[in-house]
């Protein structure tokens, strides 16, 4: 039973808890919503959508998911942010040299592509930073395929890419997609979080206090204009990371491990579901050629790959970012193509730059597209990438990710 147990449940569950099953469940969600919005129940999944659900807050459920639900995601995301940077893969400046490089890169090289295909169209300027976010779930998901071809190393230099990646997103987000801003709103929503603030200070070491204002936070911010997502963020970093109850009761590491699971389950795919659903017959005629969706599939093909793995090499030459130690050159550019994989946060922001707008659906054309052409494509640079290097044995791959995990799970610990 012991070997059962090592060989089979524990790399089952060490998946189950991993980025890549939410990945693989945003996938999934992402499919059923393409072949319903194209079915001849269509006009259900439109209706469903953009049903307004009685209540207090008339929000449609498209808007629920993306502006409520996705709240929780943001949290991860801003948990897991805070963890790297405070005692993990971001808490050195010689750890995040070349990650952070690497990202920055892969942000502004997508951008400029962007820019150069949309600069004298006005109504498409607004959608510049579509291109420029790496979903890490999608990412991961597509690089557990490979199982111990890929060393971990790699994995977890693309973790840290994707979470300072995202950390520009967010940062985006803030100040160029805020408009119209309720100051009387915004100030309350600064003195609750000042107060969920003191309750750290004071030594709360309940979550629900946290999780309860972080509903009236995210109420607050909704009210004042910023996008209420960021809501998410600004919460995680007022949740004690404090280790003072043992090492795994930390309030910032048990909501962490009790979202996440939410996240995959259920917040990724509901994410996809109601964003994904690409109807092919409301695109307008000649959608695949235009600019606004050139611009950003070249941004994600070939502008993450570039600035990415531009960035970093230039990065190690000069002397200012150390090459991650066991990972070749070929694996950093399979690397750096995989961060062409958009989805999630791509498909985000250009719900709220296009917002109401008919070229929504060419927004989602291209991420699809550039997303596939990402995927597969770095999946064959690390394919090749590491010939006769795998473990020869699906139970092998899945030890090996299983180790993953836990030096995830280690991290967060402390």
């Amino acid at each position: 039973m012991p070997l059962v147990e090592r060989l089979i449940v524990a790399p089952m569950l060490a998946f189950l808890r991993s980025e890549s099953l939410g990945g693989l469940m945003l996938m999934l969600s992402a499919a059923v919503a393409l072949t319903w919005a194209n079915s001849p129940a269509g006009h259900v999944y439109e209706a469903l959508l953009d049903w307004v659900p009685p209540g207090p807050v008339a929000l449609s459920v498209h808007l629920w998911i993306n502006d409520a639900v996705m709240v929780v995601f943001f949290l991860l995301v801003g948990l897991e942010l805070r963890r790297e940077i405070t005692r993990g893969e971001l808490a050195s400046p010689a750890r995040l040299a070349a990650p952070g490089i690497a990202a920055v890169g892969g942000m502004a090289m997508p951008a400029l592509i962007f820019l150069v295909f949309n600069f004298r169209d006005p109504s498409a300027m607004q959608g510049w930073a579509v291109p420029v976010a790496t979903d890490i779930a999608f990412a991961l998901a597509v690089v557990s395929v490979l199982g111990a071809r890929v060393p971990v190393a790699l994995k977890v230099f693309l973790t840290a890419l994707a979470i300072i990646d995202d950390l520009g997103a967010i940062a985006i987000i803030a100040v160029f997609y805020t408009k119209g801003l309720d100051y009387a709103a915004l100030g309350l929503a600064a003195a609750a979080w000042l107060g969920l603030f003191g309750l750290g200070r004071l030594g709360v070491r309940s979550v629900w206090p946290y999780a309860l204002g972080g509903v009236v936070l995210w109420a607050l911010v909704f009210r004042s204009g910023v996008h209420a997502t960021l809501a998410g963020v600004a919460l995680a970093f007022v949740v004690p990371m404090d280790e003072r109850v043992g090492k795994t009761d930390a309030p910032a590491a048990r909501m962490e491990h009790g979202l996440e699971p939410w996240v995959a389950y259920l917040v990724l795919p509901l994410f996809g579901l109601a964003n994904a659903g690409l109807s092919f017959g409301a695109l307008p005629d000649g959608s695949a050629t235009d600019r606004l969706t050139l611009g950003i599939a070249l941004g994600l093909v070939v502008g993450k790959q570039l600035g990415v793995f531009g960035a970093l090499m230039a990065g190690i030459r000069s002397g200012l970012a150390r090459r991650p130690e066991g990972i070749t050159t070929l694996q950093l550019y399979g690397a750096a193509v995989l961060c062409g994989i958009g989805f999630t946060m791509s498909l985000f922001i250009g719900d709220i730059a296009f917002r109401g707008s008919p070229r929504g659906e060419e927004i989602k054309l291209a991420v699809f597209v550039a997303s596939l052409f990402s995927a597969v494509l770095g999946l064959l640079v690390l394919w090749w990438a590491a010939p006769g290097e795998t473990s020869g044995t699906p139970m092998e791959a899945a030890a090996e990710e299983e180790g993953f995990a836990e030096g995830r799970e280690g991290r967060a610990q402390g």
